[in-house]
């Protein structure tokens, strides 16, 4: 893989989804930690660093149908579906997984403990998780829209109550970092989402959408933090240039 070591994971991932699957069997945080080059990742992980570049070199090797290109897409395309798919997807699911858990937590609480601290973690998470979507999609995305357009039609932008893109970007990331740590309690305290022998089908599938929401919070976070904004800070960067050759 070319200049493997010279780029973040969150680049690597960013060029090809199917890397993070890899990243993903060792542990190694891909989106919310995905700042990293994968020599200090491997060291904290303690995975051999070869072995870790062949697998991504195999991955990329292998023919895929899959067509999505999300490092390609226009920024305004990009946030549409991060909205559509992801926002949405968490907006359905947080209700359901509430109840599931309430009721494990009546049912098997007296056996099982952990589901009291799992219930709160997850809890706690729904609420934040809420808030954090509201203020990207009522303050960062319509800006992001907005230099999307100022950028098409060379007209100027105004200027945010925020400064600058960079100030809500980094608070979505600290956001986000917060939200990863949170899953990765959850994961440890479900034994990663592994329901005990006497858990019921409420138990199984309980865990099993928690797996699910946790992989599509990775690849919303993975599509915020290593390409949306990157792009979004970029962007900004080349209109204050724009209007300065003006």
């Amino acid at each position: 893989m070319e200049n493997v070591l010279e780029r973040t994971i969150g680049e690597i991932v960013a060029a090809d989804y199917r890397t993070a699957q890899v990243f993903k069997d060792h542990k190694i945080d891909f989106c919310c930690k995905g700042n990293r080059g994968i020599e200090e990742a491997s060291r904290e992980k303690k995975v051999d660093i070869n072995q870790l570049i062949e697998e991504l070199e195999a991955v990329q090797q292998v023919t895929t149908t899959d067509t999505s290109d999300f490092k390609t897409w226009p920024l305004d395309l990009l946030i549409d579906y991060i909205e559509k798919r992801h926002h949405r997807y968490v907006e359905e699911k947080l209700p359901i997984l509430k109840q599931y858990l309430h009721k494990l937590c009546q049912v098997h609480g007296d056996r099982h403990p952990d589901l009291f601290k799992i219930n709160e973690e997850f809890n706690q998470s729904a609420g934040e998780l809420v808030a954090h979507m509201k203020k990207e999609e009522f303050i960062l995305f319509p800006h992001v829209r907005k230099m999307v357009v100022t950028r098409k039609n060379k007209t100027q932008l105004e200027a945010p109550h925020f400064g600058t893109v960079q100030n809500p970007v980094q608070m979505m990331m600290n956001e986000h970092a917060v939200e990863g740590d949170r899953f990765a309690r959850i994961s440890e305290l479900t034994k990663s989402y592994t329901p005990p022998a006497d858990g019921c089908t409420t138990y199984r599938v309980t865990y099993a959408l928690l797996n699910e929401f946790e992989e599509d919070l990775h690849l919303h976070i993975h599509l915020e933090n290593n390409i949306l904004f990157p792009k979004a800070i970029e962007m900004e960067k080349q209109l204050s240039l724009q209007v300065q050759s003006q």
